[in-house]
């Protein structure tokens, strides 16, 4: 075990692991995070606490993650390289592991000219790549990206992202290995939408043997609306939408489309659970965290395992 946390067990035992997200509150309310965990409980493994997502500024990860874990829920604790310089990342890093956070999702951050502070200064100092290699040396050789020694290794679970859809698509796979490379322990995937694609990413990672070095967890994010499903299509970059979602939307009526969407969930769920490789799936249910139980329950994810 790297990490003992929750959900590097599940994946470790062979159970097919069911993680969730919660995206923090625009303010000082902790009650806001208790009130969404509170759905969240008992129904998935781990839940991945977003970092000032589409940037726009939230309460930090780190605090909503200590939330979650006072409320009996294992956190993903989310750090984009947007925001932090390696010294404050390496801190947050440490201060995390200190209070019990033990998984960690690696990622770049959305630009800065998308959110509420469109002049704000994006730092990058290092990427995503570099961001899961300096977790892993300091988990593992026990030293900090400068080379001096850590005086109490991080238990971290690495995590990081993978969007099978985006151009080349024949590249996807070979970026993904450069993340097993770097020393990721889990990967969760862009919303899936386009299955034949993704069946198709997933062959190519069973082929090149990645899917016995890292633990792939699908991305799914059931679609609420017909006005969603035609936004996500046409604005959200990175984003395959096929037309058969936008018709079999458009097929019911408006006040339908939402039980649709869970219909179109469920059946992705079933599928991914045979599929070769892929060993969970995360469910991004974001400020839609009350239907998650009902979800869990109709794809045969309940009861979640005690490991």
């Amino acid at each position: 075990m790297k990490s003992g946390s929750n959900l590097e067990k599940v994946l470790r035992a062979g159970h097919f692991a069911f993680t969730g997200e919660l995206g923090p509150p625009r303010g000082a309310h902790a009650e806001e995070v208790r009130k969404k965990a509170a759905h969240l409980k008992g129904k998935v493994d781990s839940v991945n606490i977003t970092d000032n997502q589409t940037a726009v500024v939230r309460m930090a990860s780190w605090a909503a993650s200590l939330l979650l874990i006072q409320e009996g829920l294992e956190p993903n604790f989310q750090m984009v390289c947007r925001d932090r310089n390696r010294l404050a990342m390496q801190a947050d890093i440490l201060g995390a592991s200190a209070l019990g956070i033990r998984n960690m999702l690696c990622l770049s951050g959305d630009h800065c000219q998308f959110g509420d502070h469109p002049t704000a200064k994006g730092v990058f100092d290092i990427d995503s790549m570099q961001l899961i290699s300096m977790v892993r040396q300091m988990r593992d050789e026990g030293k900090f990206l400068s080379g001096t020694e850590v005086d109490g290794k991080p238990q971290i679970f690495i995590g990081a992202a993978s969007n099978p859809f985006a151009d080349p698509f024949e590249w996807r796979v070979h970026r993904l290995a450069k993340k097993v490379k770097a020393g990721v322990d889990f990967i969760q995937t862009q919303c899936i939408y386009n299955m034949p694609k993704f069946r198709e990413f997933i062959r190519q990672a069973n082929d090149m043997g990645l899917t016995e070095k890292v633990f792939i967890l699908a991305g799914i994010t059931p679609m609420k609306s017909l006005g969603m499903a035609k936004y996500m299509k046409a604005k959200v970059p990175g984003m395959d939408v096929p037309d058969e979602i936008i018709t079999r939307l458009q097929g019911v009526a408006r006040d339908k489309q939402a039980e649709e969407g869970i219909k179109i969930t469920l059946e992705q769920i079933a599928e991914l659970k045979e599929m070769k490789g892929v060993a969970g799936v995360h469910l991004m249910a974001i400020e839609w965290e009350h239907r998650v139980p009902e979800i869990a329950e109709r794809a045969g994810m309940l009861p979640r395992p005690q490991v």
